[in-house]
């Protein structure tokens, strides 16, 4: 409690003790009307103000705020809080993070707290849902498609949904998961980004373990799929997607070949990219490749040393994402030697440091709730 009313002092900053005196001045120069001050959230402030004061406190004591009045719990999952926090510039990056236990459930981590907030458990049928896309827009986090090959314990049955087309997102207004618009192909493995505000799902393998190159593009706000050019070509292998220029590229694991989509989502080029294979993330607008236990900042068709990544070489499954001028290495597997056949699960998070002289390794707080081979991570910002 101590530390939620140090959050409010904060928030109660000149700056909205300025906008409240401001905003009284202008009202008394106005004739023949009444200066009214009064909120229902903070005492002595107009709600406008009080608002942009609460916009201030950090996303992870919001559950705390509620427990203040009812019309603090209502002021906290409104959008007009999340809009204020844009206007006052206090939106906060976060990272969403699944793993492989326990099933179909999320966390977010907060980096300037260093810690993780546990999401509700998503509701999907499917056990154990993997392969499937993750990305965030409009402050919402989505989950597309995927499928399992997970075994009833009690009956030894297999789940039998090999792929899926369902969509779910997050609102973390409401805190609440909601189906959407299905895609109009099941599909697993593809290749999943935002462009633009839209979601641009490509290639991976459909039911009956077939590969495709239909491609499509999601609109959030009318919740909607509208049909762009297909992939040039397929490949029997899993694809995933990243955004860097402005265009999605989508690459197929083992091929140094890309499949670029232009700005307007118009047409497909195959590109002889000369990339590294390995775990990739973008940072700070750049690609970073993790290869045979280096970090390689790719330049063009050239892999520039950046800092040694060997600790990671025994680490599988595990998830590689940019946040700021941040690289995170998030959970997986520890894999088996030649002096220990076990396998371990991990909730360990590694960064390393970024744009400056000698980039450094840091250990982040590990996962709470979540270890193992990570089946979905991004980036949100509310």
């Amino acid at each position: 409690m101590h530390k939620l009313q140090n959050e409010i002092r904060v928030a109660l900053s000149q700056d909205c003790i300025s906008q409240y005196c401001s905003s009284t001045v202008e009202n008394h120069k106005k004739r023949d009307e009444k200066v009214i001050i009064m909120s229902g959230l903070i005492e002595g402030l107009p709600d406008a103000v009080a608002l942009r004061c609460l916009a201030r406190v950090p996303f992870y004591l919001h559950p705390m705020l509620e427990l203040v009045s009812r019309s603090w719990q209502a002021a906290i999952r409104s959008s007009e809080l999340f809009k204020a926090r844009q206007e006052v510039g206090a939106t906060e990056d976060l990272l969403c993070v699944c793993a492989f236990d326990p099933e179909n459930l999320w966390q977010l981590f907060d980096p300037l707290h260093d810690l993780w907030i546990t999401l509700p458990v998503l509701p999907s049928k499917i056990r154990h849902l993997a392969h499937f896309g993750a990305v965030s827009t409009a402050g919402k986090l989505f989950v597309l498609g995927g499928g399992s090959d997970a075994v009833d314990p009690l009956t030894g049955d297999q789940d039998g949904s090999f792929a899926t087309n369902e969509v779910w997102s997050y609102d973390l207004v409401t805190r609440q998961w909601s189906p959407r618009a299905s895609m109009p192909v099941p599909r697993i493995m593809f290749a999943c980004c935002v462009l633009d505000g839209k979601i641009v799902v490509a290639g991976g393998f459909t039911n009956c373990r077939k590969s495709i190159s239909q491609a499509e593009m999601y609109d959030p706000e009318k919740d909607v799929w509208i049909p762009i050019p297909d992939l040039h070509c397929t490949h029997n292998s899993a694809c995933s997607g990243l955004v860097m220029g402005g265009k999605v590229h989508v690459l197929h694991k083992g091929l140094s070949t890309v499949q670029v989509l232009d700005n307007a989502g118009h047409e497909w080029t195959v590109e002889d990219s000369g990339w590294l294979q390995g775990p990739m993330a973008i940072v700070k607008g750049a690609l970073y490749v993790m290869s045979h236990g280096i970090i390689f900042k790719q330049e063009g068709n050239v892999g520039k040393v950046v800092v040694s990544a060997s600790e990671f070489r025994r680490r599988i499954g595990f998830a590689m994402i940019g946040l700021g001028d941040e690289l995170y290495v998030i959970g997986g597997v520890l894999g088996p030697d030649q002096w220990n056949w076990d396998i371990e699960p991990m909730s360990d998070v590694d960064v390393l440091t970024l744009g400056i002289e000698r980039p450094t390794w840091r250990r982040a707080a590990p996962m709470t709730r979540c270890r193992g081979t990570i089946f979905g991570c991004t980036h949100l910002r509310i």
